[in-house]
């Protein structure tokens, strides 16, 4: 079982493809918590050049909530992360698969709210 889902978007550069996943994202009821320019990061702490890379952390409140009262300790794993990375033809787009981060934890419950948010993930990176 693969960890993420992704899809490359052809000859869009990262910034047009932040834009483009903000907006599928928020049209599929999430909101960004955190952002992470990577590269910029690893440039200011350790003094490295790399490629463009971002994380952002989308949430869904009503499906945090949801999991969250089934599962209390389910918030160490949310976010639900979302990278941008530049590619040799364009920017990379992965979404966590939350079904498979929720493996981890037994509780066919959760598994089923994760299905949820798989679901709407998928959909969102499908229409970035």
């Amino acid at each position: 079982m693969s960890y993420t889902y992704d899809r490359i978007l052809t000859n869009v550069d990262i910034d047009d493809a932040e834009m483009r996943i903000r907006d599928a994202l928020a049209k599929n009821g999430f909101g960004i918590l955190t952002e992470i320019d990577v590269k910029a990061t690893m440039k200011k702490k350790i003094d490295v050049e790399m490629e463009p890379y971002r994380i952002l952390g989308a949430c869904n409140p009503e499906m945090a909530h949801k999991a969250i009262g089934i599962e209390p300790r389910v918030g160490a794993m949310l976010p639900c992360n979302v990278i941008l990375r530049k590619v040799d033809d364009g920017t990379e787009v992965s979404a966590i698969d939350p079904v498979a981060s929720m493996q981890a934890i037994d509780n066919g419950q959760l598994h089923e709210v994760a299905g949820e948010v798989r679901d709407m993930m998928r959909a969102a990176v499908d229409t970035a």
